[in-house]
């Protein structure tokens, strides 16, 4: 009678779930979820021993695939913004205004973003590999080829030929990162990554105003960062080892079409907030890193006099930048660690207070350019720290909330909204903005100086605006992020979890 009871439940539960819908891809995968002797003293998912990995666990073709990423990812924001370090000598070469010198940087983002969710959908399908190795030879390519433009327009459209190359890498590689590592030691590695977003910015600052200093001409800024990205294309091409889509989950889930990747990214709330508050700090943080060596720059001129060396403020300004992304990025990936084990709505509350805090102290920095040097270098400071909090965990979100399959789509949809709406106009935006408050002020003082530095200052008001806004985005996401979030771990251990459950616990069986 006993086996007839249990041979019963047994049939029932199989009856079930061969009638239960679910409306995301099955996986597939053959892992054994439970030991088969009844031993349920020993895991054997491949997936719940990848969530305890140590640093020590880490294997070397793992470590050399981390080196090369994010070495790759350095260079390349090393190359974003060497311009800026060099603006207004680039500006003085062409005779261009601000609004123009803005351009420079939207026409690279907007190349960039368009050609995002293109490396997105590759990136899910294809060799992630050949396609990384194809984009940064192309960049490296057309940054040197841009080095030698004499015309305005022709250095724009090489500008903007960086921005395909560049949109290839970004979109891909954080995909990498997650299918070779998950759980905290994927949040470690990621934070590791997103160290190149300041340090290779700060870098970029330095290189591009220390070359053109040495060199005596601005060109010789751009040609560093080519010969960088010739190793980078070896190194990526024969070293790299491209793994297995959700492998490190244990997943070998199928992919789907690129309308149904849409369709489920979009309904993905938690996805879709998360990429609103990292809208309002893309637009914060390209307006800042173009036009903030030049405003600062200005406001010493008004208080010691025009006898600041360009260079040397690019240079300290980017010592900043680097130094605020490694406390920041730091602090923000061991906030989340901590405060995840306890409060699983951490991570997007922790993004959405570093922006509302991050506000009024680049409102101070502003003010206090004029008048006190060392308090401006420090609510810069400050301000960039809490700014930084939320790239890595931004990041960890859309890979623990996205399947596997999606999630290269998703980066570049990300990508997409947040270049978009963000860093691909702030810069214009602001030197459009600038030059209007200019125009204005001239009919009311004659101090050029004055209202030149005051226009500016005026248009970077906006950025605090808009990171209150982001704020606000992040704290909306804590709604939903428990939820996505599971839906994402039913899919990736399928629904095979559901036969583990014990029939004398489970309500809805009747014995």
């Amino acid at each position: 009678m006993p086996s007839e009871k249990i041979e019963r439940s047994s049939n029932l539960m199989l009856k079930q779930f061969k009638t239960m819908e679910v409306d995301i891809p099955q996986n597939n995968s053959q892992a054994e979820l439970l030991h088969s002797s009844g031993d349920n003293t020993r895991n054997t998912d491949k997936s719940a021993e990848v969530y305890v990995k140590t640093f020590k666990d880490v294997t070397t073709r793992e470590w050399i695939a981390i080196f090369i990423l994010c070495f790759v990812n350095l260079i390349n924001y090393m190359d974003r913004f060497t311009i800026a370090g060099i603006l207004p000598d680039i500006e003085k070469h062409f005779s261009i205004d601000h609004k123009r010198g803005g351009l420079l940087q939207t026409v690279f983002v907007f190349t960039y973003m368009i050609f995002a969710p293109i490396f997105g959908y590759l990136g899910d399908r294809y060799s992630r590999k050949l396609i990384m190795t194809a984009g940064v030879f192309l960049w490296s390519l057309t940054t040197l080829a841009g080095s030698f433009m004499t015309n305005y327009w022709w250095f724009l459209l090489f500008r903007g030929l960086v921005g395909i190359g560049e949109a290839s890498y970004s979109t891909i590689a954080p995909t990498i990162i997650s299918d070779l590592f998950c759980g905290d030691m994927r949040s470690k590695m990621l934070a590791l990554f997103y160290f190149a977003i300041p340090v290779g910015s700060g870098l970029g600052y330095i290189v591009g105003s220390e070359t053109s200093k040495l060199m005596g001409s601005w060109e010789w800024a751009l040609r560093v960062t080519p010969a960088l990205g010739i190793m980078a294309v070896i190194l990526v091409y024969y070293v790299l080892e491209d793994p297995v889509r959700g492998e490190s989950e244990g997943s070998h889930l199928e992919a789907t079409t690129y309308k149904e990747d849409l369709v489920d990214i979009i309904k993905n709330r938690s996805f879709m907030l998360s990429t609103a508050g990292f809208t309002c700090v893309a637009f914060v943080a390209g307006a800042l890193a173009w036009w903030g060596p030049t405003f600062i720059e200005m406001g010493l001129n008004l208080q010691q006099g025009p006898t600041v060396d360009s260079e040397s403020n690019s240079f300290m300004f980017g010592g900043i930048t680097i130094a605020a992304g490694l406390v920041g990025l730091t602090l923000g990936g061991y906030l989340s660690q901590n405060l995840r084990v306890v409060y699983q709505k951490a991570d997007p509350i922790i993004c959405g207070v570093g922006l509302v805090v991050s506000a009024p102290l680049l409102l101070g920095c502003t003010y206090a350019a004029t008048s006190n040097t060392a308090l401006c270098y420090v609510l810069l400071f400050l301000g960039q720290v809490t700014l930084n909090l939320n790239w890595a965990i931004v990041s960890d979100i859309l890979l623990y909330v996205v399947i596997p399959t999606r999630r290269s789509t998703a980066e570049g949809f990300q990508l997409l909204i947040s270049h978009a709406l963000g860093d691909a106009g702030s810069p214009y935006l602001i030197g459009v903005l600038s030059d209007g408050f200019k125009s204005s002020m001239s009919s009311t003082s004659s101090n050029n100086s004055t209202n030149e530095f005051k226009s500016l200052q005026y248009a970077l008001f906006t950025t605090c605006f808009v990171e209150i806004l982001g704020g606000f985005f992040f704290l909306l996401t804590a709604f939903y992020i428990v939820e996505d979030k599971r839906k994402v771990e039913k899919a990736i251990n399928g629904t095979t979890e559901r036969l583990l459950v014990n029939p004398a616990e489970d309500p809805n069986l009747n014995y």
